[in-house]
């Protein structure tokens, strides 16, 4: 049985490319493009197969492009559990102006499920056996309700698992307040949920003691984007400064971390180390091009930059 299981609502394909120059009214030749079978939860299972792990994801997918998306992971080796929907899996593009280096990202709508297909994804992770870990990442599509992560929480708390959230806007309201036992919010996700315009960075730690002293949340890792994150328990706190990295893409970035940070709960690693692990892993994902995930290598070789910086300048006295 899978000890790490996640969930994804509204998987995609994610097709890359880049053209010389983006011009309008004209036909543009593109570079042959690269699709991967995206979406939060399957990125975050395909990250951690890279990582030397196993996750099983849960997804629905449906029409021509479910299928191909099902192929996608099956070359990719992730173990699935797949529900069959009525709505095709939607696709999205990404596209490098090599002129500007600038990446342009187009997010297609996502389709809806209807009542009786997220009632099978339920049932389906229900169903697995003893996971250790849940992690629900990604947008809601239409027809799936915000207050899930309560269900999804039941079902975490029924099999002893640890329910990991990575959303945002309402949705991540609900999954704070139903029992998740870790979110990820940015600075200003995490302000919302204090009911706050603004936070310093210098002000996280204790916003996000209180919350986690009001709640039923455990962890709270606070995404800094360049400057990295801070990872806020009730009695430890751990800030990673993100290694400097050439970087090509954001794409991916913050589902490699979770990965990354999932893993290393998975092998047992400190609340510090799964920090930097879970930064390095959003680091290395930034030095691809397009879609593409982090490597390990890169992983490793990050691993040993953050160590040592934390070593030199991040003790809990300088938060």
């Amino acid at each position: 049985m899978p000890d790490i299981v996640t969930i994804t609502f509204s998987p995609s394909i994610d097709k890359s490319t880049s053209v010389a120059e983006l011009i309008s009214e004209k036909k543009l030749k593109c570079a042959q493009p690269k699709l991967e079978a995206g979406g939060g939860g399957v990125n975050i299972a395909r990250a951690i197969k890279k990582l030397g792990g196993v996750a099983t994801a849960v997804f629905p997918s449906g029409g021509y492009t479910g299928k191909f998306f099902n192929y996608l992971l099956k070359k990719e080796e992730v173990p699935t559990v797949i529900i069959e929907v009525e709505n095709e899996t939607k696709e999205n593009f990404v596209v490098l102006e090599e002129f500007t280096n600038k990446q342009y990202r187009f997010g297609m709508p996502s389709n809806a499920l209807s009542l009786e297909e997220v009632n099978q994804i339920l049932y389906a992770v229900s169903n697995i056996k003893n996971p250790k870990f849940i992690i629900a990442s990604g947008s809601l599509p239409p027809g799936v309700p915000l207050d899930i992560y309560a269900d999804l929480s039941k079902i975490a708390k029924n099999s002893g698992a640890k329910f990991f959230v990575d959303t945002s806007g309402e949705a991540l309201k609900y999954a704070f307040n139903e029992g998740a036992y870790l979110i990820k919010p940015n600075l200003l996700e995490l302000a919302i949920l204090a009911g706050l315009e603004k936070i310093e960075v210098k002000d996280v730690e204790r916003v996000a003691k209180e919350l986690i002293n009001k709640n039923t949340c455990e962890v709270i890792v606070v995404s800094l984007g360049a400057d990295g994150a801070m990872l806020i328990t009730k009695n430890e706190a751990h800030r990673v400064e993100a290694p400097k990295v050439e970087a090509k893409s954001t794409v991916g970035a913050g589902d490699s971390m979770v990965a990354g940070m999932v893993y290393a709960l998975s092998k047992g690693f400190s609340f510090e180390k799964v920090l930097q692990y879970g930064v390095a892993c959003g680091s290395a994902a930034t030095m691809n091009r397009g879609t593409e995930l982090c490597k390990k290598e890169d992983v490793e070789v990050l691993m040993s930059v953050i160590r040592g910086q934390v070593s030199r300048n991040l003790t809990p006295d300088s938060y």
